[in-house]
């Protein structure tokens, strides 16, 4: 789920549920441990790390966000039932193990004996059931953790450490799912004594994690000090026992400029989001690394609204997908550190579907054809195409200031300029959040922006499954049920037979290209500045950086 990440529209109304619509992406392969003499030096205890990151998220209960933020700074302090690395196999952490019904339809985990929520409570089946089901309950207006949870029915308690997760229908995901910080797990106690203040961050997030979450300044910093119980890491990590940092405080710096300076300056250790305009002042201060990995999942993407005019016409939607020079734009705005995306779906992720590659690049001629064989022939003064009286406009709304990231705005007027030598006018209204939300997942909107972070192919059903309905939580906005993209995705989702899935999976991709339902533009990439003295950072399968493992070393500089 955030980038400003990606906001997903709640069950009741857009302005309710507030759930970030901060566009996102996540990487592939963990980078390998950072700074220098990182493996030739002992790990020192103590210290303080401060972290920049570019977004600050809306609400800090896991179990509603949807922002990518939201999961990256609360992995410290939510663990999950298992984990995943970087070749997508699952270890143990809060479960010792677990089997797989044949149909699908259920995992039963067996769970450690010895872990403690930050306030002494034991994590047991119960804690499990509570957490799941809390996410399950409509009233909590979770977006993305309920749709991990896919076709939950509900968790049974076999003993205090057996439980077994039930669903509907057969879902493969669940494993992914159940990696993620968004499927982590609070104190019980706290769910009864705080479960609607969750959001506003601080000690009421009571996880079983390696930092305990001791304070929240709104639009300055969060601060996280070290468990000293913790003693249940994942199989994945570099050591055990407490981490060994003291504190972790995260700040909110969404000006680039200010981050890059805190970090040459020294006032911070690391910096999210470098720019790749300044990726090289980075990599040239000898104090300093630079970190990143491509993220996996939704590439930031454009989707065309299929449902009504004028892009219910599939030749006006490819003369849009044909019409963009996407190639100059990301190139020129990005200096090559994002790579010009072809497919829905990022490369780093399973099942992507290489064939796409080069298969439909920019061409105005033929897209100023597809118009003329739509009937949009004549032009107005302006130069817009007309027919029947009426000008070729296309809506797609702007994100409000706080929430665009990437410059995404500056690419999105290049887009504009494209699209008008071909015809076609594009308004970009910005609202309040609000606004937007009601725009573009209540269907008004023409055209929605947006990626997607998971390392799962299943991100595809959240993108086109016809199911998967932007009014009721759903990402879907082409807001098109076509039969082959549900019977694909609901497919994938069924079966843990990587040759089906890849299959499937790689029919979605080329359909909704074919459809020109999406226009991928870039694979984004988390690209982390650091100082030298910051040692064993590593990033997740989601391109996360992970903070248990990390400590600081001296250097010369």
């Amino acid at each position: 789920m955030h980038v400003p990440r990606t906001f997903r529209l709640s069950r009741q109304a857009a302005i309710a549920s507030l759930a970030v619509f901060l566009a996102v992406a996540c990487g592939g392969a963990p980078a390998e441990p950072s700074g220098a003499g990182s493996t030739s030096a002992a790990p020192v205890k103590g210290g303080a790390l401060t972290f920049a990151a570019d977004t600050e998220p809306v609400s800090f209960d896991v179990h509603v966000s949807s922002q990518d933020i939201t999961g990256a700074i609360l992995r410290n302090v939510f663990d999950s039932l298992i984990a995943e690395d970087a070749a997508g196999k699952f270890h143990p952490w809060l479960a010792e193990s677990w089997e797989v019904a044949p149909d699908l339809k259920s995992y039963t985990f067996h769970l450690r004996k010895d872990v403690k929520f930050h306030d002494g409570t034991p994590f047991d089946a119960e804690a499990v059931k509570i957490n799941f089901d809390r996410i399950a309950d409509p009233a909590t207006k979770s977006q993305l953790a309920a749709s991990l949870l896919g076709p939950y029915t509900g968790t049974k308690i076999i003993d205090p450490h057996t439980v077994t997760v039930e669903f509907s229908a057969p879902f493969a995901p669940f494993l992914q799912a159940a990696s993620t910080a968004y499927l982590g797990f609070y104190s019980p106690k706290t769910i009864a004594a705080n479960a609607a203040t969750l959001g506003s961050g601080g000690p009421a997030g009571v996880g079983t994690g390696p930092f305990v979450f001791t304070e929240y300044a709104k639009g300055r910093q969060a601060v996280f000090t070290r468990n000293p119980g913790y003693a249940w890491p994942p199989k994945t990590a570099v050591h055990t026992g407490p981490a060994y940092l003291d504190q972790l405080t995260v700040r909110f710096l969404p000006e680039a400029s200010v981050r890059v300076g805190s970090l040459t300056s020294r006032q911070i250790d690391v910096a999210a989001a470098i720019p790749p305009a300044n990726a090289g002042t980075i990599e040239g201060n000898a104090a300093l690394t630079l970190l990143n990995a491509d993220y996996p999942g939704g590439n930031y993407s454009i989707y065309l609204n299929a449902s009504k005019a004028p892009l219910n016409d599939e030749k006006v939607r490819k003369a849009l997908q044909r019409g963009i020079d996407i190639d100059t734009n990301v190139k020129a705005l990005y200096f090559g550190h994002f790579k010009r995306a072809w497919s829905p779906l990022a490369p780093t992720t399973p099942g992507y579907n290489p064939a796409l590659e080069n298969s439909w690049p920019y061409d105005p001629a033929l897209a100023g054809k597809l118009l003329d064989e739509a009937g949009w022939t004549a032009r107005d003064a302006d130069g817009y195409r007309v027919k029947d009286g009426e000008r070729l406009v296309v809506d797609w709304p702007l994100l409000p200031a706080q929430y665009v990231r990437d410059q995404r705005d500056i690419l999105g007027q290049a887009f504009q300029a494209d699209l008008k030598k071909i015809g076609v006018e594009v308004k970009r209204p910005q609202a309040d959040i609000g606004t937007y939300l009601e725009r573009v997942y209540g269907g008004k909107a023409d055209l929605a922006d947006y990626s997607w972070s998971r390392f799962e192919p299943d991100v595809l059903w959240l993108l086109f499954n016809g199911a998967s309905r932007p009014q009721e939580g759903g990402q879907n906005a082409t807001f098109l049920n076509d039969p082959d993209l549900t019977k694909w995705t609901d497919q994938g989702r069924a079966t843990l037979d990587e040759a089906v899935r890849a299959d499937v999976y790689g029919r979605t991709q080329q359909r909704a290209v074919d459809l020109a339902l999406v226009i991928p533009v870039y694979t984004q990439s988390q690209v982390l500045g650091l100082g030298k003295q910051v040692r064993g950072l590593t990033l997740d399968a989601n391109a996360w950086p992970l903070f248990y493992d990390v400590w600081l070393g001296k250097t010369t500089q």
